[in-house]
């Protein structure tokens, strides 16, 4: 790709240079024929140029793209774990068709899972600097469309109790 966008600049520069003598040529008739030739060449590198964008993208960029379509649209069965990358054990796991965005923003994960026909759930994960996390397509194994599955790993969590001031 680098070697033909090389050879695009060198033609840029020429057809440049071609341009250049046609302004300064007085000969009418070379002048005229330059500027036939120039229109051919432009065109020539227009196309050029059109087909090396359309043919950029590659199978696998194709692939990436309807790969995240179908988990978009939630018709994939996917494993979302956050882990704590300084004690190195996972806090929370999701198992679900989901569709996942990153909010950079605000340092979280907003998810939203289909539950059933028309029902969803929508899930906020915050992240810092010492979480990670992980999403791993599992719909190779037989598994029920609707699955839906949230872990709380409890040696993570910390227990709460609640007093009464009566």
């Amino acid at each position: 790709m680098s070697k033909l966008n090389s050879y695009l600049r060198i033609k840029h520069i020429n057809l440049c240079l071609v341009l250049f003598y046609c302004s300064k040529n007085k000969n009418r008739k070379d002048n005229e024929a330059m500027k036939k030739i120039l229109s051919i060449v432009l065109v020539v590198l227009l196309v050029l140029t059109t087909t090396v964008c359309l043919v950029g993208c590659t199978e696998v960029d194709q692939v990436s793209y309807n790969v995240s379509q179908e988990a978009d649209n939630f018709n994939v069965i996917r494993r979302l774990t956050v882990i704590n990358s300084r004690t190195d054990k996972a806090e929370f796991e999701l198992v679900a068709a989901f569709s996942l965005q990153v909010d950079a923003s605000e340092n979280q994960l907003e998810i939203i899972c289909e539950t059933g026909e028309n029902e969803y759930k929508k899930h906020f994960i915050g992240l810092n600097q010492e979480t990670m996390y992980v999403v791993e397509d599992i719909s190779g194994a037989e598994v029920d469309k609707y699955h839906y599955e949230v872990n709380f790993l409890p040696e993570q969590i910390l227990p709460i109790t609640f007093k009464s001031k009566d």
